[in-house]
């Protein structure tokens, strides 16, 4: 008899993860499956936390984080459009704790929450754990928002919580100026409560950034969740954090406190100096992956396959239907044939299926030495 939760073991281990794990079978593989910036942390961040521990700033913090850096995310997020205060910010130990904090402040037991489709694995494994139930919304061809969709489930099924994940993981897709309105007036008159994962929004290669958080009038249903894991390449530094209206905030920060009692403080040091000084080496590092996904995209274009330019995040989301394979057996014959690691389309939902993702968090030579084993596989295809 298995005593284990049952809702834990409705989750599988991500997908990602699974085909990450089969690459060290495969010695001499280039894997591009991870989304880990090949950045060093800037200099000045590494330079803080040594700083913090000399100084002894070992112990715990304040449950929501070290005051100074919750004001530099207050102050980097005005830039954005977005207003939150100190007092409406809270530090967890990366996005991921982040999500998993407020879907736990968030779920009663049989609550419908909407997820997009595809899209990053943790949101249903996190629902499913705490006993919501997820309602699926489509996305179009270029992975933007069917409005059309939504709306529908929206009258139907009254949803409590919608997740929206822009610039997205894994498509590259933003969130545009016109469904960024459109969002805000269903929001307003479904009354709904939306995540809005925004741990790319420093990797958006358009002038212009949008969010629904940037609407003052709705700051009462967003909860807005992000970190640096990506944008100043500290993933396993483990710093995140939550922004919401107190009526959130009171409730997602206990849970965070019994999680975790606070995130870890040297990290939220090195982060502090980042946001003070360190938005050069986040500029450096959006060129580079700009500059990658502008050889990726012409490369597979060159080769035959259907996509959409990403404008954000570093990963782009190729359909494969042509090659008349499912995902996962596309992807574990490139390994096997080839020697390349990408992430089955089927790892992100029912509707990645057809598509793989590939991550270009590589250097330029790894990225032209898989594209051109994938060009020699290809061809023997044939």
């Amino acid at each position: 008899m298995n005593s284990t939760s049952k809702n834990v073991q409705s989750v599988e281990i991500s997908g990602i993860r699974k085909f990450y794990n089969k690459v060290i079978q495969y010695p001499g593989a280039i894997s591009l499956t991870l989304g880990q910036p090949d950045f060093n942390v800037p200099n000045k961040i590494k330079l803080a936390m040594v700083k913090a521990i000399e100084e002894n700033k070992t112990t715990y913090t304040s449950t929501a984080g070290i005051i100074e850096l919750r004001e530099e995310i207050s102050k980097y997020l005005r830039k954005l459009g977005i207003n939150y205060t100190k007092d409406e910010i809270c530090i967890t130990m990366g996005g991921s704790e982040a999500l998993m904090d407020v879907f736990a402040a968030l779920i009663n037991r049989g609550d419908k929450i909407l997820i997009p489709n595809p899209a990053y694995p943790a949101y249903e494994s996190c629902v499913k754990i705490l006993g919501g139930n997820i309602l699926n919304y489509d996305l179009k061809e270029n992975f933007s928002i069917d409005f059309e969709n939504l709306e529908k489930i929206l009258e139907d099924e009254k949803p409590k919580a919608m997740v929206l994940s822009y610039p997205s993981n894994p498509t590259g897709a933003v969130l545009s100026r016109e469904d960024n309105e459109k969002l805000l007036k269903l929001i307003k008159k479904n009354n709904l409560i939306v995540i809005s994962d925004e741990i790319y929004a420093s990797l958006c290669f358009e002038k212009e950034y949008y969010s629904p958080a940037q609407y003052d009038e709705i700051k009462d249903r967003i909860i807005l969740v992000s970190g640096f894991s990506k944008m100043f390449s500290m993933t396993g530094l483990r710093i995140g954090y939550v922004c919401a209206d107190k009526i959130f905030m009171n409730q997602i920060i206990k849970v965070h406190q019994y999680n975790s009692s606070c995130a870890p403080s040297i990290s939220q040091w090195g982060a502090c100096e980042g946001l003070k000084s360190c938005m050069k080496d986040v500029d450096y590092m959006c060129s580079k992956f700009m500059e990658r996904r502008d050889y990726i995209y012409s490369k597979l274009k060159s080769l035959g396959f259907e996509l959409n330019l990403p404008k954000g995040a570093f990963y782009v989301f190729p359909s494969i239907e042509k090659f008349n394979m499912k995902s996962d057996e596309f992807c574990e014959r490139l390994l096997k044939e080839a020697g390349v690691a990408i992430v089955p389309g089927s790892a992100f939902g029912t509707k990645g299926e057809g598509h793989v993702r590939i991550s270009y968090a590589y250097s330029m030579d790894e990225l032209k030495s898989s594209m051109g084993k994938i060009e020699s596989w290809i061809d023997s295809l044939k």
